[in-house]
C-alpha cells in the first residue's frame, strides 16, 4: 500500500467522502467515487445505491460501466478511479475488465474489516480481498491518513444505527 497524501488526490478523495456521507443521508452504505480523466478532469462521479435492494448497485461498478459506454480502450487506461473505500472484488474485477487504469483510496478493506469486527457488525457476503488480490494488473494507492477517520467515522454512524441501509 502507498499512502495517499498529492494534494490534488486528495481533493478528489474528499469528494469522494462528500458522496459517501451524501449516500448514508439517502438511507445507503457511505461509499462515493470519482472518475478523473488522464489531465485530472473528473469524468464522472456516484455514490451508493444498495438501499434500492440491489446490492450490486456500488459506485465503482456503474463508473465501470460508464467508463464502458463512453470511454475508448485509451481513455479507460489512462483514468484513475478515486473512492471512498479500497474496491470490494466485484468491482476490482469490473475495473479491470473494462481496463481502467489506476484506483486510489481513502481506507483500505482491510481497515474496514477491521473497523466492522471491533463493532460486531455482520460481515459481507464476500471476502474482502483487496484489489491486488483480484486484479493484479491494476496499480492502487491507499490509504489516505488525512481522510481515513473521517470514512471510519461515517461506518460507525451507519453500524450504530444512526443512519444507512445496514
Amino acid at each position: 500500500m502507498t499512502e495517499v497524501t498529492d494534494e490534488a488526490e486528495v481533493r478528489h478523495l474528499r469528494r469522494c467522502v462528500e458522496l459517501a456521507e451524501e449516500a448514508l443521508d439517502a438511507g445507503d452504505e457511505p461509499f462515493g467515487s470519482v472518475l478523473v480523466d488522464g489531465d485530472g478532469a473528473v469524468l464522472a462521479e456516484d455514490r451508493n445505491r444498495i438501499a434500492s435492494g440491489d446490492r450490486t448497485r456500488h459506485p465503482e461498478f456503474a463508473l465501470a460501466r460508464w467508463a464502458a459506454e463512453h470511454l475508448t480502450v485509451s481513455e479507460r487506461a489512462a483514468a484513475t478511479v478515486y473512492t471512498s473505500g479500497e474496491h470490494c472484488p466485484m468491482c476490482s474485477a469490473a475495473h479491470a475488465w473494462v481496463g481502467l487504469g489506476r484506483i486510489v483510496y481513502a481506507a483500505s478493506s482491510e481497515q474496514l474489516t477491521g473497523w466492522l469486527a471491533e463493532w460486531g457488525a455482520v460481515s459481507a457476503p464476500v471476502a474482502p480481498l483487496p484489489v491486488a488480490a483480484v486484479a493484479p494488473g491494476v496499480a492502487v494507492a491507499g490509504p489516505a491518513p488525512e481522510l481515513t477517520e473521517q470514512v471510519r467515522a461515517l461506518h460507525a454512524r451507519l453500524h450504530s444505527g444512526g443512519g444507512g441501509a445496514g
